[in-house]
């Protein structure tokens, strides 16, 4: 079952309360230490383009990534209400295509923990280092194995709202480090519900995630090409413990 179909109609309505803004201003904080506070940044696995419209809304050019069809449709949309001149393409990460170099490249919302092997990457790593200008910053976050097996583990999650409901049953297998999370989302029938009845729609996903060590990622990154900067907890902005959930990585493109 392909991740991000049905689910993208609802996807920005149930995380409303996730903190662009504050991711935002992450981003942002990092590069301005590399002096790029404008100029062309690459949102790779950008999703519905919520981050993608901030920056662009920062004065940055913006270019979108991501491999869902129906996310992108989304993106787009935005993209028309805010006048942003958005270049949006649907590739996959591992393997996607830009026509020149950009200064930055940003991921968050753990977009790369949907890449299962550590062979997938070092290609998607070694592309950025490709599309990096010279010295050009690689801002990324990702979930950490700790999160998915201490954290979230073998559990079910459910909400309801008035206009929509889901059911995350998650689990998590040590033997391989990924996670599985089962997706049943209720939706009310917008045509249905201007009469007098009303009728929710059922959409359902299956998504995997591998959570990653920073040990691990810092041997990926250095295997890809990459330099490896630094990296510290995306919750706290202090140090990686054993207990970070979400690690902001930061690294710079280096001779390619």
């Amino acid at each position: 079952m392909e991740a991000y179909t049905g689910f993208a109609e609802v996807y920005d309505q149930l995380m409303d309360e996730t903190p662009y803004e504050q991711w935002c201003k992450n981003v942002i904080h990092e590069l301005e230490k590399y002096a790029i506070r404008d100029g062309l940044v690459l949102d790779l696995g950008c999703g519905t383009g919520t981050l993608t419209e901030l920056l662009a809304a920062k004065g940055f050019d913006m270019i979108g990534v991501d491999c869902s069809e129906e996310m992108l449709n989304i993106a787009c949309e935005k993209r028309v209400q805010s006048g942003h001149d958005i270049l949006y393409l649907n590739q996959d990460m591992r393997t996607f295509e830009l026509y020149g170099t950009v200064r930055a490249v940003v991921s968050v919302c753990d977009s790369l923990n949907y890449l299962l092997e550590k062979e997938d990457l070092v290609a998607c790593f070694r592309l950025v280092n490709n599309y990096l200008d010279p010295k050009g910053i690689f801002f990324f976050d990702f979930n950490t194995r700790y999160k998915y097996e201490s954290v979230i583990g073998n559990s079910i999650i459910a909400e309801n709202r008035e206009d929509c409901s889901f059911i995350w049953e998650n689990y998590f297998n040590p033997k391989n480090g990924i996670n599985e999370y089962d997706l049943t989302v209720f939706v009310k029938d917008k045509e249905v519900s201007l009469s007098s009845q009303e009728r929710f729609i059922r959409l359902q996903e299956v998504h995997l995630q591998r959570g990653y060590t920073i040990e691990e990622m810092k041997l990926l990154i250095e295997d890809s090409g990459l330099a490896f900067v630094k990296a510290y907890d995306a919750d706290t902005l202090e140090e990686v413990t054993d207990r970070s959930e979400r690690i902001y990585c930061i690294a710079q493109e280096k001779m390619k």
